[in-house]
């Protein structure tokens, strides 16, 4: 099991480095594409829809997708009215099928527009900012960075639980080595860089602490709808979500701490 993580792993770095290198089109359509590869994840999860999809899961991937046509037109700000009109779509398939679908499998069907596509977005607006070639970096660095010193550290000194009932195994201990090993890591990257040392610091620092509760998110999903795993697409990790859980969360905080830091 160690050495398929470990190759799989390898290989998905790889294919991200490659990906966010080229940018552009190429970025956009990977974007697009795990979001909604994701978004049957946590779907098939959370009962949204009936059979494979159901009316209500397509609906939520035609918001998911008309949010991101406005991204790739260049009108964030047109973001939210995506949003809103991804919510008037769910509820009119909700009103003309009643009482095919619950309230529940609505809410959730919205939860996994904004959840999955719309945060994992904030990696390609990050890469189109100034600078973004470096600073996208920093979403990756931060949530795998941060969950790579959190189990180093948690395997050698940890002793206190931190969510003994959603994640028995992550401790205080490594949750403080997490952060720590990100600032330090962002840091490096600075220096490599050539940026602001402090800045990037501070911004990998409360990164990694937005990814822990996005890993911790994502798992209290799974145990509430009694899954071991999201899906089974990268070998050794499990799915999209189970590999992205502390990326979806990180996105969007880097995108805007680079806006505010300058």
């Amino acid at each position: 099991m160690f050495r398929t993580r470990l190759i799989s792993g390898i290989i998905l770095v790889l294919a991200v480095f490659l990906v966010i290198s080229r940018g552009g089109v190429v970025l956009y359509g990977t974007v697009v594409a795990v979001s909604l590869i994701g978004m049957r994840e946590f779907y098939q999860a959370t009962g949204v829809g009936q059979g494979r999809t159901g009316i209500l899961g397509l609906a939520g991937y035609g918001g998911a997708l008309l949010y991101e046509a406005a991204l790739w037109c260049g009108v964030e700000r047109y973001g939210l009215l995506a949003v809103v009109a991804a919510l008037a779509l769910l509820m009119s398939v909700y009103v003309f099928t009643y009482p095919r679908y619950q309230a529940g499998q609505v809410m959730s069907a919205l939860f996994g527009v904004v959840y999955v596509a719309v945060m994992l977005s904030y990696i390609y607006l990050t890469r189109q900012l100034e600078g973004g070639l470096y600073h996208v970096w920093l979403i990756f660095l931060c949530s795998w960075g941060c969950d790579t010193c959190a189990y180093c550290v948690g395997v050698l000194f940890g002793r206190h639980k931190m969510a003994p009932i959603l994640s028995p195994k992550k401790s205080v201990e490594g949750a403080v080595g997490g952060v720590a090993g990100a600032a330090l890591l962002g840091v490096l990257y600075a220096y490599l860089t050539e940026s602001g040392l402090a800045g990037h610091a501070l911004i990998c620092a409360v990164g990694a602490l937005w990814s822990m509760v996005g890993d911790l998110a994502a798992s209290a999903v799974k145990r509430q709808t009694g899954i071991k795993d999201y899906g089974k697409l990268i070998p050794g990790h499990g799915g999209i979500l189970d590999r992205f859980d502390s990326v979806i969360f990180t996105a969007p905080v880097i995108y805007f701490l680079v806006i505010l830091m300058g």
